[in-house]
């Protein structure tokens, strides 16, 4: 079991080694998405990161449960408690009931995270499939003494809690500042606080989704469901809680003070946030209307983009920027990654056919080191991928004769690409399923070949011309001819 593994911590704003409750087991949750709209990149960018870590956490010997919600009722449109419920908004908008408008989007963002490649979770409970919780631990914290009732709405006492907690814990702000930079509440003069927020609402006669309490008919606030799913499947205390950073300020802030009310400790050991996207050095929102879907992206249907890019293309570009880094889209770097993509896959591809000798002039060993290395500082997946871009110089250097590799190298070097790539990394390669395709190429390669033999050049060359034209790059070495996009 790796016990080496270094993680960023936003509690404490600095690196720790990763000490688990109960080893060799981990508890991770993370904050899934509001199923009301397709699934955004910036979503995508956090979950292919925790995907990433669930993937290396399980390849170094742990043994996982990850936890990411469907947040499927609650969210009201502002953070404070205000505005309509989206779900409800998006259902008459679409004139379907609200749970069809779960459904349509949960089913949407599966499918695109299936496009990515990406490992689904131990446990994807839904808040409306956990009511009961939520209400039974809005109790307790009533009970504790940081929740209180008016009028058929339950909100959590800030200053109360702060009075022995540090409800700024996470982001380090300072409470005074907060409060005095807090808007005047406005239609909500029935809390105590200005920085209260909602653990139960009372419904509206006209809300759609809304269910039985001690309070009266009404619905769960945004926070509770996190607090409360965690608990259930993870206990009041694990390991890992993450998400965007953009959840820091409010939700994680929330889900924190919600569970110390309730069970007096903090939920989570370690707190780690994705950082945000970029598009041509200007954050992406739809307000400046820069932000595009997955499949816009997978299309190119989009004004901002010049054509489309394949999802393992994508994957391998938001993995070549560590999760706590700003991630800037340009069509450039876009090319870029395509390029490193299909080059890397290019090499995998050489590695059956790659001939071995009795002697051996490559140190695998020291490259997987250097990958786990990579790993262990924060998951550094560039520094990772920069590592196999040698494993890739090694394969082709041997592909094309000016290198020599031993059986038991080369199968160390089998084993690195399997481990990293594919397991780890979860990439895949999306020409081997086109198996008519590989078909019609190799029989096209065994024509240009018989054409060489014969001294036909015209033909040779008027078939590599050809399929470059296509798209088709060809690659003459010594063990023979292989293909890839160009």
């Amino acid at each position: 079991m790796n016990t080496g593994l270094q993680l960023y911590n936003t509690l404490s704003r600095k690196k720790e080694l990763f000490q688990p409750l109960n080893a060799p087991n981990v508890g991770m949750y993370v904050c899934g998405p509001t199923v009301y709209s397709d699934v955004h990149l910036g979503n995508c960018r956090t979950f292919m990161s925790f995907d990433l870590i669930f993937r290396y956490l399980k390849y170094s010997g742990y043994k996982v449960r990850y936890v990411r919600n469907i947040t499927d009722a609650g969210h009201l449109e502002g953070d404070r408690d205000e505005g309509d419920d989206k779900f409800a908004k998006r259902a008459k908008l679409e004139q379907l009931e609200p749970m069809e408008i779960v459904q349509k989007y949960t089913l949407g963002f599966h499918d695109v995270m299936r496009m990515l490649n990406t490992l689904p979770p131990s446990i994807e409970p839904t808040a409306t499939g956990h009511i009961i919780e939520q209400i039974e631990m809005i109790k307790i914290i009533i009970a504790n003494g940081y929740g209180y009732e008016v009028d058929g709405n339950v909100y959590f006492d800030v200053e109360k809690y702060s009075e022995k907690y540090n409800y700024t814990i996470l982001t380090n702000r300072n409470l005074e500042d907060m409060l005095a930079n807090t808007r005047e509440l406005g239609g909500q003069d029935d809390k105590k606080g200005r920085l209260d927020f909602a653990l139960w609402i009372k419904a509206k006669p006209e809300t759609l989704m809304q269910w039985q309490s001690p309070w009266g008919m009404g619905f769960p606030g945004w926070h509770i469901e996190c607090s409360a799913m965690s608990a259930k499947y993870l206990g009041a205390e694990f390991d890992i809680h993450g998400g965007g950073m953009d959840l820091a300020a409010t939700h994680h802030t929330n889900e924190i003070a919600q569970s110390e009310a309730c069970s007096h400790h903090q939920p989570a050991r370690y707190w780690m946030h994705t950082n945000m996207l970029t598009v041509n050095g200007t954050r992406m929102s739809k307000s400046a209307g820069n932000g595009f879907l997955p499949l816009e992206l997978f299309t190119g249907d989009h004004p901002l983009l010049k054509k489309g890019y394949s999802p393992m293309t994508v994957k391998f570009f938001m993995l070549q920027a560590h999760y706590r880094s700003t991630l800037d889209f340009s069509n450039d770097a876009l090319d870029a990654s395509e390029k490193g993509f299909r080059r890397l896959m290019a090499a995998v591809n050489l590695l059956e056919k790659l001939s071995v000798s009795d002697q051996n002039e490559f140190d695998i060993d020291a490259i997987k080191e250097k990958c786990i290395n990579a790993m262990n500082d924060d998951f550094n997946s560039p520094v990772l991928i920069a590592e196999l871009f040698e494993a890739v110089r090694i394969i082709n250097t041997v592909y094309d004769g000016k290198g020599k590799i031993s059986a038991d190298a080369l199968e160390k070097l089998k084993a690195l690409i399997n481990d990293f790539v594919f397991d780890i990394l979860g990439l895949k390669d999306e020409e081997s399923g086109n198996l008519e395709l590989n078909s019609v190429l190799e029989m096209v390669i065994e024509l240009r070949k018989e054409a060489k033999e014969n001294k036909d050049y015209a033909t040779s060359d008027k078939i590599r011309i050809g399929l470059q034209e296509l798209g088709i790059q060809l690659k003459d070495g010594k063990e023979g001819t292989t293909w890839s996009k160009a």
